[in-house]
């Protein structure tokens, strides 16, 4: 009797030891339907035609001035045709292909259509993203099949698919890259991209950029109301976790660091990743790396990682943490 009572009381440990390991390893898990499913995102109501069929949407064609319906994935080729090059290598354009498709879903489940449309979505890349039919060819045609109906979750929710040109050697957090404080985004995290500088050509890599001390006054006083004077100073008093300059002073005057690129000319004053300011010959002189606000998913880094033979869901992950790449239809 005594053996039988020592037997059931090291089973009944033993189970409970056993549920506990269970419940902690579950507690940073998605979201799961019955049978280890991980649970589905809706797709939106307004162009939610059933589960497991691909949506319709009314685009709005900005240089015709005009709306047009069209399927989800016909969509989907001309945005990744505007966002990436169409000549590089298919399973970067397919990543791109997956944010694409959940960034559009995110948007339409938020926001249902655009103000003053009558549309979904809209080819003009300040109203939603990048579109440029006259760009798709086969190798995005594949790109955009190969991933159909994929899209990236955090807990069952469409996440924000944040991306960008090339983050410098590290990402920037939402709040960091976009002053982004609506929601949590626990997805997205500063993390190192270094690994893959080496692909990306150091034309890239580095910038330097100048501008006349007229215009960077004019930009700190768009930027803050403010009028710094004559610029005799420029410098950087706070930088972000990943390094990108949160706050630069101006003679006394402090601007934030993404409305100062943002005013200044984004295209030219590539990212916040400045590493040097030099005033000389009437010009602010900066320099830098990376392109973009380095948020979520690197183009560039995508490249490399195709050209190393990653898939597109490797590839998207890596930039998202514990998120799940499932597909709708």
């Amino acid at each position: 009797i005594m053996g039988r009572r020592k037997k059931s009381s090291l089973a009944v440990f033993l189970t409970l030891f056993l549920i506990c390991i269970f419940i902690l390893a579950g507690c940073d898990q998605p979201q799961q339907k019955p049978g280890g499913q991980t649970a589905l995102p809706a797709i939106p109501g307004p162009i939610n035609k059933g589960a497991g069929v691909e949506p319709e949407l009314l685009v709005y064609l900005d240089d015709q001035k005009r709306v047009q319906s069209m399927p989800m994935e016909k969509y989907i080729q001309g945005v990744v045709a505007g966002e990436m090059e169409p000549d590089w290598p298919e399973n970067a354009l397919a990543a791109q292909a997956i944010l694409a498709r959940t960034f559009t879903l995110q948007k339409i489940a938020e926001n249902n259509t655009l103000e003053n449309r009558n549309a979904h979505a809209s080819t003009n890349e300040k109203e939603f993203q990048a579109y440029d039919a006259s760009k798709i060819n086969d190798r995005i045609k594949n790109a955009v099949e190969k991933t159909r109906g994929q899209v990236l979750v955090h807990n069952g929710n469409y996440i924000r698919a944040w991306f960008h040109a090339y983050s410098g050697g590290k990402t920037a957090t939402a709040q960091e890259g976009l002053d982004f404080t609506q929601e949590p985004t626990p997805y997205i995290q500063s993390i190192d991209d270094s690994s893959f500088d080496q692909g990306i050509p150091a034309e890239v890599r580095n910038w330097t950029a100048s501008f006349s001390l007229d215009r960077v006054r004019t930009a700190v006083r768009q930027v803050t109301g403010k009028d710094p004077g004559a610029v005799t100073s420029i410098e950087i008093v706070k930088r972000s976790e990943s390094g990108r300059a949160a706050t630069l002073r101006v003679n006394n005057t402090e601007v934030n660091g993404n409305d100062f690129r943002l005013a200044l000319d984004s295209t030219a004053l590539k990212s916040t990743l400045i590493t040097d300011i030099k005033i000389a010959n009437g010009k602010a002189v900066f320099q830098g790396k990376g392109y973009g606000h380095g948020v979520g998913m690197s183009q560039w880094g995508a490249r490399v990682m195709a050209e190393q033979g990653k898939k597109p869901e490797e590839i998207a992950l890596n930039y998202f943490r514990n998120c799940q790449v499932v597909k709708l239809w």
